[in-house]
């Protein structure tokens, strides 16, 4: 009981900043999920599950296979709101809670972005924007190895990839409907590799700013 209550605690310490979090509906869900059988575990690893079909819908194409994709990524998200919720709210939280808090996520953005990529017409582009959005995961967590506090934010932060992700999915099925072509995928990818690669120059510098001000404040 001891050891889960410290996981617990240390997952709340490290916790993304979600506004979603205090909705009412999420709370609910959240509770009823304490009541079942279900670990924060398995949800982790239902929204790889999920993001796994939506990438496979987005190599399909098509108008109603684009509106699945926007599905699945806001169901994929639902699942990283209530994992977390169910761990910390409901103190259903585990040793290797950690593993299936971050593997799960990694496994998620690369089965969206990979694909996004072929779908827009250029395989290296999906493959760079996911990579980019890995390594904005290894610079928070390696703050947070280093002792800091991990960083969430970043102008392509996990939320805002899959916001954009969504946005565009959508903007696309209108696109395709009216004029046939596929420009609102194209710049998705160009938007989240770019925003990404950004995010992980914001996230190094603020984590070498707090390093030299320990420092100082060590010497002082």
């Amino acid at each position: 009981m001891m050891e889960t209550t410290t996981t617990s605690a240390k997952a709340a310490a490290d916790r993304r900043p979600i506004a979603t979090r205090s909705a009412r509906w999420a709370q609910r869900l959240a509770a009823w999920l304490t009541t079942t059988p279900v670990t924060p575990n398995q949800i982790s690893v239902l929204s790889a599950v999920w993001a796994a079909i939506g990438g496979a819908l987005l190599l399909q194409g098509g108008v109603l296979a684009w509106i699945g994709t926007a599905l699945c990524v806001q169901l994929r998200l639902i699942c990283n709101l209530l994992d977390g919720m169910v761990a910390v709210e409901g103190g259903k939280g585990s040793p290797v809670g950690a593993l299936y808090n971050e593997i799960p996520d990694r496994v998620a953005d690369t089965a969206f972005l990979v694909p996004l990529g072929y779908a827009a017409g250029l395989p290296w582009l999906g493959w760079a924007a996911a990579l980019a959005a890995m390594m904005t995961a290894y610079v928070r967590t390696f703050g947070g190895a280093l002792g800091l506090a991990q960083d969430f934010g970043g102008v392509m932060a996990k939320q805002r990839r899959m916001a954009a992700l969504t946005v565009a999915l959508l903007a696309q099925a209108i696109e395709h409907a009216l004029w046939g072509t596929g420009y609102s995928l194209l710049a998705a990818a160009w938007i989240i590799m770019g925003g990404s690669l950004l995010t992980v120059a914001t996230r190094t510098l603020g984590i070498a700013r707090r390093l030299k001000s320990q420092h100082l404040e060590a010497r002082s």
